[in-house]
């Protein structure tokens, strides 16, 4: 296969070869481990003082119900931990929300945690369900002073169907680990992450997770084909169906997937994991426009469709944040306002070879792309997802990153980064290539193929001037195209009071019923969601 580079056609494993070692996939994001601590003064609703404040005889009743070593408290409640031991649960990993719980507990079966949400419930005590803790939106810590329920020691994998490929596992069950799990049975999950390393599987039902392989798997609505799930009360919904196909009555499951924690706590999983394909090829281009991006997107599905697993894109400034902060060399031989990666996956790699080959000059032949490469080996593959997957993180590490995960239609899906620059320049906040403004980077990723843009804006610390340039000018703008102000990292705190973009007063009012039936005192994940 060959890749052009300025009109010229050299191997393309001549130009793949230049990239340095990269932090591999997977890898592990631990709460604001590398980044660049700038707390954000978002503004926090008050607490609910029909809530609960935690006493030494609470803490003594969890001492009966889960071993003391899966117990972190701290003086104040009656416990011996430093308030220290708890920032990893208090915290999210990009540090811009921030609780005070002083008490996180990590039971190790389901009915451990049915005493304790019955007791929470009886006794009008806050909790916040936490997995992996990778989320982006402030859903997955405690906003005061509510219980951390941790499942991360519910981490067992109770059953695998090597014919169907259903797994079913505990909730605690790290994405990368699963993922290795049913690889070595011929098999893939149906999501793939960034933070596949930390992030559990019951988080990502839980928060309805995307990721690079929805283009290709679709959504967990439908890989997932049951759920154990702890109601507030106590009670245990189990539904842990193995079967594909079920129409007895409501789908109860669906209500949870996607609830991010607000209705009930995910102990469970089962899901059908696709055939893991034989044959993978990557291919790195780069884009003049991104006209060009939507163009090579529209070719890519026409000639690869069957075979096409992901198309993602980023721009200059991306590219620019994770070549430094990941101390990488690009494979093409100039900067391009726009990188796409493609992905295919297939059974068979002379017919996939073959398919991907006549794409990438067809492109180049057309001018849609100006340069490419594309990957030889399992190594080079990972190098050039590592491009892909370590913006976010590269962002974090250059300063405060006000995060925006919108669904847009793909037409002006761009568009809003240019118009958030624009603004922030009129502030003079903002110049392209100088970092000594007090906003650094506005950039945008995403994935094409899905419609969903995850807008960045870096920043040298979080600022209400700063935030008031975009919010909420950021979700009129999304609303007034029709899209979603949140595509897959779900409301959480951070998108509460913006619902209304995406959501009729009507659906609205039905989801506040809804959390009425399920959670009556409203313990679990408050001020989240609705």
């Amino acid at each position: 296969m060959f890749a052009s580079i300025r009109g010229r056609y050299v191997p393309a494993k001549q130009l793949v070869s230049t990239v340095r070692a990269a932090v591999p996939r997977g890898r592990t994001m631990s709460p604001a481990a590398g980044l660049i601590s700038r707390v954000s003064n978002y503004h926090k609703p008050a607490r609910n003082e029909a809530f609960k404040r935690l006493t030494k005889d609470d803490l003594s009743f969890f001492r009966t119900i889960v071993p003391s070593e899966t117990i972190l408290a701290t003086a104040q409640v009656g416990g011996t931990a430093d308030l220290i031991e708890l920032e990893g649960f208090n915290a999210d990993w990009l540090n811009k929300y921030r609780g005070n719980s002083q008490l996180v507990l990590r039971p190790k079966t389901t009915e451990q945690v049915s005493q304790i949400l019955r007791y929470c419930n009886t006794h009008n005590i806050a909790v916040v369900p936490q997995g992996g803790n990778t989320g982006l939106v402030g859903g997955s810590v405690p906003v005061h002073d509510e219980i951390v329920l941790s499942l991360r020691n519910m981490n067992k994998i109770r059953s695998y169907d090597e014919l169907s490929g259903i797994l079913v596992c505990d909730a605690g069950c790290v994405l990368e680990e699963l993922g290795n799990y049913v690889g070595e049975r011929g098999h893939v999950m149906p999501l793939d992450l960034g933070a596949k390393g930390s992030c559990h599987i019951g988080g990502n039902v839980a928060t309805n997770a995307g990721g690079i392989r929805f283009l290709r798997y679709g959504t967990l609505h439908g890989s997932v084909l049951g759920l154990e799930v702890v109601l507030p009360d106590g009670t245990i919904l189990d539904n842990l169906s193995t079967l594909r196909k079920d129409n007895t009555g409501y789908d109860l499951k669906q209500m949870f997937i996607g609830s991010e924690g607000t209705l009930g706590v995910i102990t469970g999983v089962s899901i059908a994991t696709p055939q893991r394909p034989s044959a993978v090829n990557v291919a790195v281009l780069g884009v003049p426009s991104y006209e060009c991006v939507q163009r090579a997107f529209k070719l890519a599905r026409r000639r690869c469709g069957e075979v096409l697993s992901a198309y993602e894109f980023w721009d200059a400034n991306c590219m620019g944040a994770v070549l430094k902060h990941h101390e990488l060399k690009s494979p093409l031989a100039a900067e391009f306002p726009f990188y796409v990666l493609i992905e295919t996956s297939g059974s068979n790699k002379e017919h996939d070879d073959e398919k991907l080959g006549a794409l990438l000059e067809e492109l180049m032949e057309e001018g849609i792309a100006e340069d490419g490469a594309l990957a030889q080996d399992d190594t080079q593959i990972m190098r050039m997802w590592s491009m892909r997957e370590g913006i976010p993180e590269s962002l974090g590490k250059t300063g405060a990153t006000y995060k925006y995960d919108v669904s847009i239609p793909i037409p002006v899906l761009y568009d809003i980064v240019g118009d958030i620059a624009h603004r922030l320049e009129s502030a003079s906040l903002y110049k392209p290539g100088d970092m000594t403004r007090p906003v650094k980077i506005v950039c945008g990723y995403g994935h094409i193929g899905d419609g969903n843009l995850h807008l960045n804006v870096v920043a040298e610390q979080f600022e209400d001037r700063i935030t008031e340039i975009f919010e909420p000018y950021v979700y009129e703008w999304v609303a007034s195209h029709r899209g979603s102000i949140s595509a897959e990292h779900g409301v959480g705190l951070m998108k509460r009071d913006y619902l209304r973009y995406s959501k009729s007063p009507e659906m609205i009012a039905y989801m506040k019923r809804i959390k009425d039936l399920f959670d009556p005192n409203h313990i679990l994940n408050p001020y989240k969601v609705i």
